[in-house]
């Protein structure tokens, strides 16, 4: 779910995939993951995108390196050492502090195998067949064949909060499906991915906090799908020179846009139109989903809350920028924060989140 050059990465990353950018010392790296904002970080040796042009030890050592360095990086990389949140290291609870670690681990280690490095199309589905393959285990109550380290915690966190183990297969499923796929014919395609990719850290956050009621993780998929579309608008540059489009073609047909507009950055009149069509879009649906932010008691409350305008707050800049996200990629800095909290107190106090729509055609 890349906290912004955003909130805290990527329940509601999220805010790792929806404001930022990581880097590595080769390669840029772009998660597809929806993680919890307050997802935790490993001290000096992972960054997220919250800290842009840093560098990612464990992708740059792992992703390209031996299974045997691997599982050496699987040891250092203890639970422990994600007690350092961006935000959240004050308003997430301190006993969930350990499970938020090893769910985001987890996950991240997943989307590197799918994203990153130099391994052919057929290496990296087989690696996630075995990374299924060490889900398979922590259902079965038996060690796991890779990645041994890393699926011993992910069992003894299931079994300690009753987590369910499908958001795990979804996150593996959506993973699977970015290394081939590179177009959504529409928006019943673009969803599907969204509800596999994004959705399943945010239901495992409730069900940590025993909130995994039916209307809770309604909104929760709105928030989390929301947030994964506002990085898709937010980075339609990047994902283009990974010849990835997530704008679903059948808008791009219905405004009189084409890959070119995306090619050659054009930001006319039909360009604007389909972007103003799609943060209409995706601000109808967080917003949809931001009850749930004034429902859930204490600090994760707020906390959503500040999740909720996060994202918000790049839509606006979005519109202030015209919708030329090519020039003007979206970032939130400083002055952006100040604006952020003092609308995230607001909606805690007022109990709902202040933003009028504006229709959105289907």
């Amino acid at each position: 779910m890349s906290a912004p050059d955003s909130l805290g990465v990527r329940v509601w990353t999220l805010l790792q995939p929806v404001f930022g950018q990581r880097t590595t010392r080769i390669y840029t790296v772009q998660s597809r993951c929806a993680y919890p904002t307050f997802s935790p970080l490993c001290e000096q040796n992972v960054v997220t995108r919250q800290r842009p042009c840093t560098y990612d030890l464990r992708v740059s050592m792992s992703i390209q390196a031996s299974p045997r360095r691997v599982e050496y990086l699987d040891r250092v990389m203890e639970v422990d050492h994600y007690e350092n949140f961006p935000v959240a290291s004050v308003l997430l609870p301190k006993r969930l502090r350990a499970p938020v670690g090893v769910i985001y681990h987890v996950a991240r280690t997943a989307d590197d195998i799918a994203d990153e490095g130099v391994f052919e199309a057929a290496e990296r589905h087989a690696r996630l067949a075995d990374f299924r393959a060490g889900l398979d285990a922590v259902a079965a109550g038996e060690p796991a064949p890779v990645h041994p380290m890393l699926f011993e915690k992910l069992a003894g966190t299931v079994a300690q909060y009753g987590l369910p183990l499908g958001p795990f297969y979804d996150l593996v499923s959506a993973f699977d499906q970015d290394i081939d796929t590179t177009r959504y014919a529409d928006w019943s395609a673009l969803m599907d991915y969204c509800r596999r990719s994004a959705n399943p850290v945010g239901r495992l956050m409730l069900h940590l906090f025993d909130a995994g009621t039916p209307e809770n993780l309604a909104d929760s998929d709105a928030i989390c799908t929301a947030l994964q579309l506002i990085n898709f608008w937010q980075d339609v540059g990047i994902d283009w020179k990974k010849s990835r489009i997530y704008l679903p073609l059948s808008d791009l047909e219905r405004f009189g846009v084409t890959e070119r507009h995306i090619d050659e950055q054009i930001c006319d009149d039909a360009w604007r139109a389909l972007m103003r069509h799609e943060v209409d879009h995706a601000r109808a649906m967080i917003v949809g989903g931001a009850p749930l932010a004034v429902r859930m008691p204490g600090r994760f409350g707020l906390e959503l809350c500040s999740v909720v305008h996060g994202g918000l707050r790049i839509l606006e800049k979005i519109e202030q920028a015209d919708y030329d996200v090519f020039r003007k990629r979206p970032v939130l800095k400083g002055p952006d924060w100040v604006v952020i909290g003092a609308r995230s107190l607001a909606m805690r106090l007022r109990g709902r989140v202040g933003v009028q729509l504006r229709s959105v055609e289907s």
